[in-house]
C-alpha cells in the first residue's frame, strides 16, 4: 500500500502560470548568457541554484541571480496569484483521509515556497503532512534526496510504499532513483506525456486529481 505521496509544487499541485520558467528565462538572458527552450526544459523541476550555474555557467554569481530570480518571481507571483490546480484540494484531503502522508518536494528555496504556500491557504498540519525544498537537502532533482528526506518527515521507511508524482522528467528521475513504488507523470506541467514516458513514469495521469482513483478505488497500491 502506499503511505506516502510525494508531490511536486508548480505545475503539479499548484498552477503558477509557468511563471517560474519565464522569469528564469529572463534572469539567464540578462546576465548575457540567453539560453534556448530546449535547456530550459532541461532544468524544469531543478534546484533553481543549480539551474542557474549551468545556464550562466558563472557559479560565483549564482547567489545573486537566485535572488533576483525569487525576487522577479514574487513580483510575478502578486501580479498574477498562483492557485491549486484544479481538483488537487480534494485530492489532497481524500489522500490524507484514507491515510497517505502527502509531502510537497520543489526546485524553490523556503523564500520562494512559503509565501506561495500561503497565498493558496495550504498549512502543514491541516493540509500536508511536510515541504521540502531543493535547500534543505544535498543534492536537487535528480537525485533522490528530497524524496528520502520527505521519508524522514513522516516516518515511511520503505521506499516501496511511496508515490511521486511531478510534471517534469526530472521529477520522473528523482522518483526512479529513489526506488519509490509509483513514479507517476501528471500532465497539468510544462511537459509532454511522451516526455514524461520516456524518462520512465509507470504512470501518466491527467493531474493530481486522479491520484486518489489511480486503481480505481480510494487508494493506491505500488507497482510489484
Amino acid at each position: 500500500m502506499i503511505t506516502l505521496a510525494a508531490l511536486d509544487i508548480a505545475g503539479t499541485t499548484i498552477d503558477e502560470g509557468g511563471a517560474v520558467y519565464r522569469v528564469l528565462a529572463e534572469v539567464v538572458a540578462e546576465h548575457g548568457t540567453p539560453a534556448g527552450d530546449a535547456e530550459i526544459r532541461h532544468w524544469m523541476g531543478a534546484d533553481k541554484r543549480a539551474a542557474l550555474a549551468a545556464l550562466t555557467g558563472d557559479p560565483h554569481a549564482v547567489e545573486a541571480l537566485h535572488a533576483r530570480f525569487a525576487e522577479r518571481l514574487r513580483a510575478a507571483y502578486a501580479e498574477h496569484p498562483p492557485t491549486p490546480v484544479p481538483g488537487v484540494p480534494e485530492a489532497l484531503e481524500r489522500l490524507r483521509e484514507a491515510g497517505v502522508r502527502v509531502v510537497l518536494t520543489t526546485g524553490f528555496d523556503h523564500a520562494v515556497t512559503d509565501p506561495l504556500l500561503r497565498s493558496v491557504g495550504w498549512r502543514v498540519g491541516d493540509h500536508l503532512d511536510g515541504v521540502v525544498c531543493a535547500e534543505d537537502v544535498a543534492e536537487g532533482r535528480p537525485a533522490p534526496d528530497m524524496i528520502h528526506h520527505a521519508m524522514r518527515l513522516t516516518g515511511v521507511t520503505d521506499p516501496a510504499q511511496v508515490l511521486a508524482a511531478g510534471d517534469t522528467v526530472l521529477d520522473i528521475k528523482a522518483g526512479l532513483a529513489a526506488g519509490v513504488g509509483v513514479v507517476a507523470g501528471v500532465l497539468t506541467g510544462a511537459q509532454t506525456a511522451g516526455e514524461l514516458q520516456a524518462a520512465g513514469a509507470t504512470h501518466i495521469l491527467n493531474g493530481v486529481h486522479d491520484l486518489p482513483t489511480l486503481t480505481g478505488s480510494g487508494t493506491m497500491r505500488a507497482r510489484r
